[in-house]
């Protein structure tokens, strides 16, 4: 039985951690599977996933082949079943789309020349650049409806509730990622007949006023949607984002009812979500923004990320933080965090040598989702492999399966001809830490701090727009210059180094509670609807403290003027200045922030302030204000509405102001230290430190202003992260706290990994440890110590052996 509860993965009763490498039957010669699956073996993972193309299976329509008939490589159930016979469990991942850079996306080619009106038409009525298609046609339907039938005559008998080992089925894979990278919104006559029936819905007898012409089908109003005039571009910049989440989950359950109707069920359905770009995650929660609707439409969903950026590193490590706290803010009380397409390997992929990640890669950002409670981890793509040529030759240049030539996978872990990439070590170590003791960890939460991070969908609904369109221009620009990349780079950024750590709120869908989240540190654009800024409003009188970075909303998100939360915070817009040539824009601080040094702005949004606002920042020259404090009813903010450093005590100071205090600190000299913790419901805990920089530090760690790890100095080796144990029960004894990461654990023995020139595991006082050469043993009243006799830079490897 799987159970999706209280944030975990629930198998037979226990909490589990599922660590998955993606290996891709189809790209390997059958003989080699088993040489695949000794090397995922070797890095401890407890489970396989792949994708199933459909053009593989059914390159012909009506000529199915999962057993290997036509050629050995399509055999989908012996893969399944070596995996099974190997002891791993299995994600299945069949599309019908699946990327994975198959042509056509994995969809045959034939459904394309069968049902021509499923590819989309975009915008002026111009051709897709991409092999999308409209999901909702009933000819798509009706041939991903077969493709299924054929699909779960394998699944169906091997799901876990049947005896199997298949324990998740993802529905798809990246859905709108191609018409929002295109910026082709699918608007075949059949979308704007559906389009056109749910705005009739949604606004009734108001439509009209809305959209000035009718609705019902015709080249007119074909041709004023797809060339939108400047009246109602604002209007249809919302509805067409907010129709396409509608759309979106409702294809997902669709594909969810063939699925059950073929007998899987009682298994999770996995929605993928894509966004992150050029190594940064500032564009993923678009992805989270096209389908959140889609995962929280009922239960048995869960979502999961795509993580797609090189190093984890003083550039990116916010980053991937914050995106794992934006998927939790939409998620429902039960979902818990995964990562379906968890980037792996030396980043190589266009075969350049352009790229060349560093092996703390896929080791740190590892160890952060697991922190923050990701309970299923996909390393993809954990092998490479070779595209056979198409049956049928199509003349595209290749006649390959997919775009990326013969050999495919060159940068993973494990490449195209077996051969270890030189990330695998690295990977396979963090791995098999954690699979040592996934059974604590598959249950624990990571503790938080008081300050929440706020998100707003509507800020990321930007994947369409008209080319022509100045209004939606405006709109959009603003909002992307406000929403990521200042609050991510700044905020975020200072936040965590000062030893926040944080989860975030949809502070758009759900309620603000002051009682759950007592600090907001809220990005903000120019544009905010109304009802969040009238909610926000609510929040703050009623005691909560905000935090906000960018720009107070002037405006709805239509363009209509609306400053109801400005004339709550006690302020009256007075104009914008920008930096520019020969005009170094500067600000300087005031009151409780004057002793900031004066610093140059790339732009300011300028006030007049009331009674209740103490200004905090000011414009050189002018002395207009672009930062302040306002006490709003009970509750509190700050403002920093101009662009400014990433200054540490200065955010430190004005959270700290508004209420929230870091309770794990350090004394290091040297910022770029990422530190979190995780607790279960007995009090077990894990420490999750982070060295983000190419040179070592020695420090003090401190919760709450007592020293940990018995008072002693840590070092923290230049580019590596520790997990280390606290109040940990391991078989029969308890670890009160250790320097060293724990690699394996045995009723005789316990194995480290030591991170000190001289580690130290400290046991319940009392605990029997035998002797051995490579350690000293002290006892005093309260612990038993274990020395290490190694110095961890010569030989990492310990194991303790117990009495």
């Amino acid at each position: 039985m799987i159970e999706i509860k209280n944030k975990q993965i629930i198998i037979d009763g226990k909490p589990v951690l599922i660590t998955c490498g993606e290996i891709h039957y189809y790209r390997l010669d059958k003989s080699d599977w088993q040489d695949r699956l000794d090397k995922l073996k070797e890095t401890g993972c407890n489970a396989v996933a792949t994708y199933v193309p459909w053009l593989w299976h059914e390159p012909v329509e009506g000529q199915f082949d999962f057993t290997g008939k036509t050629r050995p490589e399509t055999d989908l159930a012996g893969f399944i079943d070596l995996c099974t016979e190997n002891g791993f469990y299995f994600f299945v991942r069949p599309g019908p789309f699946i990327m994975a850079e198959m042509k056509n996306e994995g969809l045959p080619y034939w459904v394309y020349e069968k049902h021509p009106e499923i590819i989309p038409v975009g915008w002026d009525e111009s051709e897709p650049t991409t092999p999308t298609v409209d999901y909702l046609a009933p000819g798509f339907l009706q041939e991903v409806r077969k493709y299924y039938e054929k699909v779960m005559e394998i699944v169906t008998p091997r799901i876990y509730p049947n005896g199997g080992k298949i324990i998740a089925f993802q529905l798809d894979n990246e859905i709108g990622m191609l018409s929002w990278v295109s910026n082709t919104p699918d608007l075949t006559d059949n979308v704007l007949n559906d389009l056109s029936n749910w705005l009739s819905e949604r606004y009734g007898d108001n439509v009209s006023d809305r959209y000035p012409f009718p609705l019902e089908e015709s080249a007119e109003r074909n041709t004023a949607f797809r060339s939108p005039k400047e009246e109602y571009a604002a209007q249809l910049l919302k509805d067409l984002g907010y129709y396409m989440r509608y759309r979106f989950a409702k294809y997902i359950a669709i594909l969810r009812e063939y699925a059950e109707e073929f007998g899987v069920k009682d298994i999770p359905f996995v929605v993928n979500i894509h966004g992150t770009g050029g190594g940064r995650g500032f564009t993923y929660p678009i992805g989270i923004s096209q389908l959140y609707e889609t995962y929280n439409q009922g239960p048995g969903y869960i979502s999961g990320s795509d993580i797609y950026f090189g190093d984890l590193d003083m550039k990116t490590f916010q980053d991937l933080y914050i995106i794992n706290g934006l998927m939790e803010a939409v998620h429902n009380e039960d979902q818990p965090l995964t990562s379906v397409e968890f980037n792996c390997g030396d980043g190589n992929f266009g075969e350049t040598l352009g790229e060349r990640y560093d092996p703390s890669a896929a080791d740190f950002k590892f160890r952060m989702c697991l922190a923050q409670g990701n309970r299923l981890i996909n390393y993809y793509l954990f092998a490479g492999g070779k595209n056979a040529r198409l049956d049928t030759l199509v003349d595209d240049g290749n006649d390959r399966i997919a775009s990326t030539g013969e050999r495919h996978g060159f940068a993973a872990p494990i490449g195209p001809e077996g051969d270890y990439n030189y990330t695998f070590p690295r990977m396979s170590r963090v791995n098999q830490s954690v699979m040592a003791v996934s059974d604590k960890l598959a249950r624990m939460n990571e503790e938080r701090d008081e300050v929440s991070f706020a998100f707003i969908p509507d800020y990321y609904m930007t994947e369409y727009r008209y080319p022509k369109s100045e209004v939606m221009r405006e709109i959009l620009s603003n909002i992307e210059a406000n929403r990521g990349a200042g609050a991510w780079e700044i905020m975020g950024r200072a936040m965590l180094l000062n030893g926040y750590r944080f989860t975030a709120v949809d502070v758009q869908n759900k309620p603000l509670d002051v009682t759950k989240t007592p600090v907001l540190a809220l990005p903000s654009a120019r544009y905010m609807d109304s009802a969040i800024q009238e909610k926000l409003v609510n929040y703050l009188n009623a005691g909560g403290s905000i935090l906000l970075y960018g720009e107070v909303p002037l405006f709805d998100m239509e363009g209509k003027e609306c400053t109801l939360l400005a004339e709550a915070l006690g302020v009256t817009y007075n104009g914008i200045s920008r930096d520019g040539h020969g005009n170094y824009l500067s600000i300087y601080g005031d009151n409780w922030a004057s002793a900031q040094p004066e610093i140059r702005s790339g732009f300011v949004q300028r006030f007049e302030v009331g009674a209740n606002v103490t200004p905090i920042l000011r414009v050189y020259g002018s002395d207009d204000v672009c930062g302040f404090e306002s006490e709003v009813g009970n509750g509190r903010a700050i403002v920093i509405a101009s662009f400014y450093r990433c200054d540490l005590p200065f955010f430190k100071n004005a959270l700290e102001r508004l209420g929230s205090r870091a309770k794990l600190t350090h004394d290091c000299p040297h910022h770029g230290i990422f530190m979190t913790s995780t607790v279960d419901a007995e009090g077990e805990r894990f420490l999750h430190l982070l060295n983000l920089d190419g040179f070592d530090k020695e420090f003090t760690l401190y919760e709450d202003g007592v020293a940990l790890l018995g008072g002693r100095k840590l070092l923290l080796q230049s580019k590596d992260g520790v997990m280390l144990p606290m109040n940990l029960s391991v078989g029969r004894v308890r670890i009160a706290y250790a320097t060293a990461e724990i690699t394996g654990v045995n009723e005789e023995y316990i194995d480290f990994r030591l991170t000190q020139v001289e580690d130290v595991i400290a046991f319940d006082s009392g605990t029997k440890i035998l002797p051995s050469a490579d350690y000293v043993i002290e006892e005093n009243e309260e612990l038993t110590l274990v020395r290490s006799n190694k110095h961890a830079k010569v030989d990492d490897q310990l194991r303790v052996l117990v009495g």
